[in-house]
């Protein structure tokens, strides 16, 4: 399988800003789903030009047209995702998180990445980031209850985000299937990403929570942790789709969420822009 060939991926420019001030618990007020946001958020803005990087490693290799134009379009997806993602961040400095420490340590590893590893593990990775944010799109989307009680613009953000994942999901995979297709760096990748990317939104939901006083507070963790992995948490039904990555047969498109992604392309047909 491989990326639909009527899927025509174009960069929008969200029309509505953050909140200013931000609000400090702007998910209906819960402290723990406001900073599990927030600590993910802060590692956009360098996680995805990582992404923009590993593929233009590759793009002069590519000769297919089509995949060319895609190729546009996730770079300038991804571009807009970083600005919006640092204006954010600037939104969390001014209510006095320590947005600078979260952001040096990712900075340092990417820098060690780009230095050392080899091409195509950097665009392996890039594979792995994209199928985590991928599937917690598609469940975000498919769940408007994720962003119950959330402030309307920061809500807004986010599907904005999820829709653009969903819509470029592929891309990076198609690249690497190029130009390498190693089933076997492709499952390393993922593990290694996998933990990096738990470490990196753990700490940062940590520090949200020490400078808010609630560190040490049982009931936030306890109600936090129930709405991530209890009965009905939302991270449970992901577990099914992240392993299928691992499958040698595997393709970001055989989660076809294509109705679901042209109900939202909808909620933001106004805010596309030109050719990406």
């Amino acid at each position: 399988m491989s990326q639909p060939t009527d899927l025509h991926i174009r960069p929008r420019r969200l029309a509505s800003g953050l909140p200013d001030p931000l609000p400090r618990h702007w998910h209906g007020g819960n402290a723990f789903k406001s900073h599990l946001f927030n600590a993910m958020s802060v590692l956009f803005p360098d996680g995805e030009r990582f992404f923009i990087d590993s593929v233009r490693l590759f793009r002069e290799q590519v000769t297919d047209e089509a995949l060319k134009e895609q190729i546009r379009g996730f770079i300038g997806q991804e571009g807009h995702h970083s600005r919006e993602h640092l204006e954010y961040s600037q939104r969390l400095r001014e209510l006095g998180y320590d947005i600078d420490a979260i952001e040096r340590r990712l900075k340092r590893r990417l820098a060690f990445v780009q230095r050392h590893l080899p091409d195509r593990l950097q665009l392996a990775a890039t594979c792995a980031v994209e199928h985590l944010t991928a599937i917690m799109a598609n469940a975000l989307l498919s769940n408007p209850d994720w962003m119950e009680g959330a402030d309307p613009r920061l809500a807004r953000l986010w599907r904005w985000h999820a829709l653009e994942e969903t819509e470029h999901k592929a891309v990076a995979f198609d690249l690497y299937m190029q130009v390498s297709g190693s089933p076997w760096l492709r499952r390393r990748a993922m593990l290694q990403s996998t933990i990096f990317f738990t470490w990196d939104t753990t700490r940062g939901l940590i520090h949200f929570l020490r400078r808010d006083g609630l560190l040490w507070n049982w009931g936030v963790w306890r109600d936090g942790l129930s709405w991530l992995w209890g009965r009905r948490g939302i991270f449970r039904p992901l577990v099914r789709d992240y392993l299928d990555f691992y499958r040698r047969d595997f393709h970001p498109w055989q989660h076809d969420n294509r109705a679901l992604m042209v109900r939202y392309q909808e909620e933001f047909a106004g805010e596309v822009l030109g050719r990406g």
